[in-house]
């Protein structure tokens, strides 16, 4: 319970009409969920506009309105506050309500396109092992310490990353490791944080069915490090080519890793196997189970992380050397007439050359590679035929088929990434609908020792089509499918 004056220290009001001394027992941005004590902030999101709501707040006795915009008729009895940004107020405001838990304890945030959710699993492991209290909010799952909680966005809402973070500091954490999405950035979910350093893994085609083009996605992701506080870090990856830009106008000190140049933190790619990676950090020689170049580049930042937070570096190498990766990023299952099976969440195109190129490093001459990969719907759809010919580029079979369709027509979808494939790989290439058959497709096609990877949905346990979730675990569905050919 808090005074709404309270809970406006940070907000700048353009105007106030009524008190501002009444009581609020909760914040809200769904009028749905107004009951009389709670604040209702008319929030313009991309669906709908809170300000058409206003009115059902304030028949459901809301004990204030937070809006850009007075309604026509202003109704007594209920404080109005008016702000420039309603966004932006609701994080101030759930940060104030929260009693300001991002500054109880040293919150990290990793933005980029890929790489996020490896990199803050590695970091809540890391610091879980040398022996603190950690929270963790990510793609896959958040977590305080060992108890996992659900995740619906890489990022949640204002109001519920407060929840977390607070129920965190009130766990004891120490410190808290989360995704910070573009889409947070631009919907202002992440204002009245305070960060303690901030992670740029790298940067490539997605999300511009939102963002529309890529230099409104890379200022995005650029607003993260402007708005870091001078006494945090901002750590960057200095082979992606626009790492330096994400940093010019930021107050933070600034800090580069990379695998191809000299910088503060780096690291050697000395042998890459299926079996794990085998590197050299900062002049350690290191084990690790991760596998891949892409995973040497999650490694290398979360040991930077540690040793800009103190940390002994040999210490922290020695418990990343043990540590696994996130669910669905490069999990396999091996079958009995040694299949390997590979999960893994890339559904982007750089996530998913990303992958192919490791598997490529990795596999013997005799193994063919077999593909299953999709497209989701109401996502950007200019990468469905590229993330086609990326396949078949480095595929020696490929079977294109359904992710997540959600309210377009899957077969819509599958025709968009057909379009990228080039004659010359008509033949090696089919079309499933269903995901399942073309698991199975894949698995039927395999022969002793080939690798079959099954891309776009890594972590995910459903398969959503228009507006239901059906149960579907790529993983699971890999394992069952290769009992069931005897394989």
């Amino acid at each position: 319970m808090r005074l709404l004056q309270d809970i406006l220290t940070q907000v700048q009001a353009l105007e106030t009409r009524g008190p501002l001394g009444v009581t609020v027992e909760a914040i809200s941005f769904d009028s749905r969920q107004v009951l009389e004590g709670v604040v209702f902030v008319a929030v313009r999101g991309v669906q709908s506009d809170g300000h058409e709501y206003i009115s059902k707040a304030v028949e459901a006795k809301a004990a204030a309105i937070v809006c850009e915009v007075l309604p026509a008729s202003v109704p007594d009895g209920v404080t109005f506050v008016v702000v420039k940004d309603s966004s932006q107020a609701l994080g101030q405001m759930a940060s104030a309500f929260y009693g300001h838990p991002s500054k109880k304890l040293k919150l990290i945030g990793v933005t980029g396109t890929n790489g996020k959710t490896t990199t803050v699993t590695l970091l809540h492991k890391l610091f879980r092992e040398l022996g603190y209290h950690v929270g963790m909010l990510s793609t896959v799952q958040n977590q305080i310490d060992e108890i996992v909680l659900p995740a619906t966005h890489t990022t949640p809402d204002a109001i519920t990353l407060n929840d977390l973070l607070d129920q965190m500091v009130k766990a004891g954490c120490a410190y808290c490791f989360m995704e910070v999405s573009s889409h947070a950035m631009v919907q202002q979910r992440v204002a009245g944080l305070q960060f303690a350093g901030g992670v740029f893994t790298n940067i490539t085609h997605d999300h511009l069915d939102y963002h529309k083009t890529f230099d409104e996605y890379i200022r995005a992701k650029k607003l993260f490090f402007d708005q870091l506080p001078a006494k945090a870090f901002a750590l960057v990856n200095s082979d992606d080519k626009r790492g330096a830009v994400m940093v010019q106008n930021t107050k933070a000190s600034v800090h580069f890793y990379s695998l191809r140049r000299a910088t503060e933190f780096k690291a050697k790619v000395i042998d890459n196997t299926l079996q794990g990676l085998h590197l050299e950090i900062d002049g350690y020689e290191t084990w690790c189970k991760l596998i891949g170049l892409f995973n040497a580049y999650n490694l290398l930042s979360a040991f930077a992380v540690a040793v800009l937070l103190d940390e002994d570096p040999v210490e922290a190498l020695t418990v990343l050397s043990s540590l696994t990766s996130a669910s669905g990023r490069f999990e396999y299952v091996v079958s009995d007439t040694q299949i390997t099976g590979i999960v893994d969440y890339a559904h982007t195109p750089d996530a998913l050359e990303n992958v192919l190129n490791t598997i490529q490093q990795i596999r013997n001459p005799n193994q063919q590679v077999i593909t299953v990969v999709g497209c989701g719907g109401n996502r950007d759809a200019a990468k469905r035929p590229v993330m086609a010919d990326l396949a078949c580029r480095l595929s020696d079979k490929v079977v294109l088929t359904s992710d997540n369709p959600r309210f377009e027509e899957p077969q819509a979808i599958l025709e968009e990434m057909q379009k990228g494939v080039k004659p010359l790989d008509y033949k090696k290439t089919l079309a499933v609908l269903d995901r399942r058959e073309a698991i199975r497709t894949a698995c039927m096609l395999a022969s002793k020792n080939d690798i079959i990877l099954v891309a776009g949905k890594g972590h995910e346990t459903y398969q959503e089509v228009k507006g239901v979730r059906y149960p579907f675990d790529d993983k699971q569905v890999l394992q069952e499918t290769f009992e069931q050919l005897g394989k």
